[in-house]
């Protein structure tokens, strides 16, 4: 099993369509994936499920079937997390239900953190809740891939996200905010990192299962950029080739080849186009882009629209794959 997590602390960038559609993708090819939704607005969640399904797992006043359920027994005090409900979206595709009421999590970790360092178990079980809960929900569904989806900050929610995650990857839109972001989570992710190994010394209960936190970088995934004849537009270019330089320095802290450009970076995963109409006929149609057919009003020239789309999915879910040693037939 490998759990890869999908993060910018910059939102608006297609995150949550990326973590959306390589979770069909790779389920489409036969591997049984968990898609796990970790940012409070659950904006992935919304994307799998209709209203009328997600009013069934949002009881008003009751437990809900999603991830803050099976976390109320650490946020009220009186046990450990739960497995986590499971939809099933298909044979080889579940989904672990996101929660708007997840946010109120964020203390409780805030406040967990520095008590690691007194040893305090009850903490340690609160900062490792995530990664015990999705290990528990990977292992019930029999799941080779684990996607998590995570909030656009550098908050405590991501923090434990982050360090319940083996792998990361950085979907980036072509702007300024994007490159930004990408210097300011590089750091972040070095000091969560180097902070959890310290605290892994002083985790009282050696039987708890606990994550490694080592977080490994696995790329970048370039998203929504506008092409023309196959290369994107200038304005958009001139942010694209200044990210190889700022991925090593921020998030590798490795020194930078001159003149490097996106298109030659071994490390940029993919640049998937915007996929302009498609994308809002596929979110009526409630599937992956790649998944349209005549009768969603994928005729002409969005058949191969559709056909390429599906390549370029293939494509990154392989390198992924070939990165982190997951299956992919």
């Amino acid at each position: 099993m490998k759990t890869i997590a999908f993060f910018n602390n910059k939102g608006g960038v297609g995150k949550t369509t990326l973590v959306y559609h390589l979770a069909a993708l790779v389920a489409e090819r036969g591997q049984k994936v968990l898609a796990v939704d970790l940012d409070p607005q659950a904006n992935l969640t919304s994307m799998f499920l209709a209203e009328d399904t997600l009013e069934q797992l949002w009881p008003d006043g009751e437990h809900p079937k999603t991830i803050f359920g099976a976390l109320r027994p650490i946020i009220r005090g009186l046990g450990d997390v739960q497995v986590p409900h499971i939809e099933k979206i298909n044979a080889h595709l579940g989904l672990v239900v996101g929660d708007l009421a997840l946010s109120t999590f964020e203390d409780k970790l805030s406040d967990a953190w520095p008590r690691c360092h007194n040893r305090d178990e009850s903490a340690f079980r609160t900062m490792t809740a995530f990664y015990r809960g999705v290990r528990q929900a990977a292992a019930s569904f029999d799941a080779t891939w684990v996607l998590v989806d995570v909030g656009p900050n550098l908050g405590a929610i991501n923090r434990a996200a982050l360090i319940a995650s083996e792998h990361v990857v950085f979907p980036l839109g072509p702007d300024l905010f994007s490159l930004q972001g990408l210097r300011n989570l590089g750091p972040s992710l070095a000091d969560w990192r180097a902070s959890w190994k310290e605290l892994l010394t002083k985790n009282p209960d050696p039987a708890m299962d606990v994550p490694a936190g080592m977080i490994e970088p696995l790329g970048y995934v370039v998203m929504q950029h506008g092409m023309r004849e196959n290369r994107p537009p200038k304005a958009y270019q001139r942010w694209i080739d200044r990210f190889p330089a700022a991925y090593r320095e921020s998030v590798l802290n490795e020194p930078v080849p001159p003149a490097l450009l996106a298109a030659d970076d071994t490390h940029c995963l993919a640049m998937l186009k915007h996929y302009r109409s498609l994308m809002p006929m596929a979110m009526e149609a409630r599937k992956p882009v790649f998944a349209l057919k005549p009768a969603d009003g994928a005729i002409g020239a969005h058949g191969e629209a559709v056909r390429n789309a599906y390549q370029d999915f293939l494509i990154l879910a392989e390198r992924i794959a070939d990165r982190c040693g997951a299956l992919l037939r």
